[in-house]
């Protein structure tokens, strides 16, 4: 996807939006709701015109109005439909058959599906089962078709943390067989599965690049101290914030996170605060960080909510270094 742009009336939903998702990598794509992400979704599908830029998907040019890529594709909504009537196996027969696949392959295919789903031994009828089981025939159904890219949007949003999981295993059970975008604002379900992601934001992509790679940039370093007593959880609050490091401290009444700007800082600066106070602590411990910490970073959200923006660190510049355009292959 090259420097994709949509604009909708005077409002610019997506703003030259380069984005690369490597063969048979499981690729993140987040952002909070109304960033754009069912747009670029839709025209990758060519369900909606971009109004400049292109995209590429398995070497061929995707054209508004054509579905000619789509055979390539496989796609699972945050809500998929089916004719509830029917059973699972009987769904996914027709859908074989719809693809093109010969009435013994599309039975053969559907059992096999099933099976990695967990929904063979199922007999009722659609309209019958749970939200995700219907989440999890509906992967089996954008399945159908063997395709070379699996597009998820949402897919584990509205499900309970066992629902949530199951499709999250069925991902991993694929992973290396195929190509996923895997649209999610759960930065744990992402962090899991993904192995690069990329952020969208106000129409633009503020970074992607690999998991691994990103968290290492990142300018967190957390440590969480806990004490028996609120008086010796002051007592080290105010020796830092007195201290010739620059910390962040967020707290309650017995412990302390704290978030030292210099990296060279850390776990021997603390041992040393400790001797200095006399302090002893119940628990001392150094947090990896986390998607949800890069997320908070460059677009400015937590677990809770969205946060003003913070003013982004060195590290993340150039985005041109790491953030570098190309095409779905």
């Amino acid at each position: 996807m090259k420097e994709i742009s949509k604009v909708f009336g005077e409002k610019k939903v997506l703003d030259q939006v380069n984005l690369r998702v490597p063969e048979k990598s499981i690729f993140g794509f987040v952002g909070k709701n109304g960033s754009g992400k069912t747009t670029t979704m839709n025209i990758i599908l060519g369900l909606l015109e971009a109004s400049g830029g292109e995209v590429f998907v398995c070497g061929e040019k995707v054209k508004y109005g054509e579905t000619k890529t789509n055979r390539h594709i496989g796609y699972l909504p945050d809500v998929p439909a089916f004719y509830d009537y029917m059973t699972a196996m009987e769904y996914l027969r027709l859908c074989g058959e719809i693809s093109g696949l010969h009435k013994t392959k599309s039975v053969e295919k559907a059992g096999e599906l099933l099976d990695l789903v967990g929904l063979k031994d199922e007999q009722e009828k659609i309209m019958t089962f749970s939200r995700g089981m219907k989440q999890r025939l509906g992967l089996a159904q954008a399945l159908i078709n063997e395709p070379k890219l699996l597009i998820c949007d949402e897919p584990s949003s509205a499900l309970d943390p066992i629902g949530r999981k199951k499709i999250l295993d069925i991902l991993l059970s694929i992973k290396g067989k195929t190509t996923v975008l895997f649209s999610s604002h759960i930065l744990s379900d992402i962090e899991r599965v993904c192995d690069r992601v990329a952020f969208l934001d106000k129409g633009c992509i503020q970074v992607q690049g690999g998991i691994g790679d990103l968290l290492s940039r990142t300018s967190q370093n957390k440590y969480l101290v806990q004490f028996s007593s609120p008086k010796d959880c002051n007592r080290l609050d105010d020796f830092l914030r007195s201290g010739k490091e620059k910390v962040s401290i967020e707290r309650d009444k017995i412990s302390l996170l704290i978030n030292f700007a210099s990296k060279q800082v850390g776990g021997h600066y603390l041992l040393d605060s400790f001797n200095q106070t006399g302090l002893v602590p119940l628990k001392f411990e150094k947090l990896e960080t986390s998607l949800e910490d890069l997320f908070e970073e460059v677009v400015g959200w937590n677990s809770i909510g969205y946060l003003p923006k913070r003013n982004l660190l060195k590290v993340f510049e150039p985005k041109s270094s790491w953030s570098s355009y190309s095409f779905l292959q």
